[in-house]
């Protein structure tokens, strides 16, 4: 049972999974409008021909709007203003997490006057968007984010070296479509990056302070499925059922972070992601094991009747396939993961000791950090970091 017996559950307005889901809900995507704008990665933007050529057959007019890694606030402001001119009546974000993140931004701002500061967190006044945004389809092709499923962009501000968040309940996708075989292509690298951010979008709800009976079983049955499947899919994308299992994972991840908290690991990676050009996924995976090792020594120093101690062992029981395997094997066993995919410590992308303190004093400012189960003191979260390294 979750530690906390009353709450909300909120997604997606339609969630359609499996193999072939695009070819099949292109009218339903029609319908929304006949201007559509849609947000690719610059790397590929062919990518999206599955979705822009069947469009285009039926009278959908697209814009296509490539964006780089990272979705920056000018690319937001700049995609709003294009999908105005446009007149598009639908936004659509095809891509990995930063692409849709990037296509619910610019929903949000199609609609809302004002600066987009105005709007964010941390760095900005945080107001409410006063007009609901666009409808927004989200259609992932990395599995990882879970970004399809969940009420906030993460933005980059380049001149503040932070990413924040842009939120609201309006900004959940009207229809997410999470097809397997959109994932195929995917690198081992990306592969390995995205699948730990899964595991960690499991791992860190199961365990925060706003955990609930629905987001438990949500995170459990991904952690089943990470298990199984993030290995076979790193090392061999072929692998169809590998590649389904770690869709559903990354859509439970998503359902989960948006319904319960996340914890330190994102209260962590949000300003170190803004202060390196070191992936997200990258990020969550080298800083998993040293946060979820402080975590439990610090819930069992200071809070020793805790029921998220049972929680660390459930854990590692899935992880590892023991029954009888208690909280350290689990701790373990992402270290293992992590080296089998071959997941390169921060340091290579330059975090160095001189680092540790502006970062430590950056993640406590982090939403993320509300929902660890337990406060962490500088000198521990300076030794997550430097664990990472």
């Amino acid at each position: 049972m979750g530690l906390n017996r009353q709450f909300e559950f909120a997604t997606s307005n339609r969630i359609v999974f499996g193999e072939d889901a695009l070819l099949r809900t292109i009218p339903d995507i029609a319908a929304l409008g006949r201007r559509a704008f849609v947000v690719t990665g610059r790397r590929d933007s062919r990518r999206a021909d599955p979705l822009v050529l069947p469009l285009r057959r039926i009278g959908v007019e697209t814009t296509c709007y490539p964006i780089g890694a990272e979705p920056t606030l000018e690319t937001v402001a700049g995609g709003a203003r294009r999908a105005r001119e446009a007149g598009c009546g639908v936004v659509i974000g095809m891509g990995g997490g930063s692409v849709i993140d990037a296509a619910k931004a610019v929903a949000a701002m199609q609609t809302n006057p004002g600066d987009l500061r105005d709007y964010l967190e941390v760095i900005g006044n945080g107001k409410t968007l006063a007009q609901n945004p666009v409808p927004c389809v989200a259609i992932p092709t990395t599995a990882g984010t879970g970004s399809e499923v969940t009420r906030n962009a993460v933005l980059k501000s380049e001149d503040h070296r932070v990413k924040v968040s842009l939120r609201s309940p309006g900004m959940l996708p009207v229809l997410a479509i999470v097809d397997p075989v959109l994932t195929r292509s995917m690198p081992p690298a990306v592969t390995a990056s995205t699948g730990m951010d899964a595991l960690t979008q499991l791992i860190e709800p199961f365990l925060s302070n706003a955990a609930n009976p629905l987001t438990d079983g949500v995170c459990r049955e991904g952690l089943r499925m990470a298990a199984c499947s993030l290995q076979r899919a790193f090392h061999n994308g072929g692998d169809a059922r590998a590649r389904e299992g770690m869709a559903l994972a990354s859509l439970f991840g998503g359902l989960a972070l948006a319904n319960a908290r996340l914890g330190a690991v994102h209260g962590i990676a949000g300003p170190l992601g803004g202060m390196f050009p070191a992936p997200h996924g990258v990020v969550c995976a080298r800083l998993l094991a040293p946060v979820m090792r402080a975590n439990l020594e610090a819930v069992r120093s200071r809070l020793p009747d805790s029921p998220v101690l049972g929680r660390f062992d459930e854990i590692a029981r899935i992880l590892t396939g023991d029954p009888g395997a208690r909280a350290e094997a689990g701790v373990r066993r992402i270290g293992e993961i992590c080296d089998e995919l071959a997941i390169p410590p921060l340091s290579r992308y330059g975090l160095t000791e001189a680092d540790v303190e502006e970062l430590v004093a950056n993640a406590r400012q982090a939403s993320s950090m509300k929902g660890n189960p337990v406060v962490l003191t500088d000198a521990e979260l300076g030794e997550i970091l430097r664990a990472a390294m």
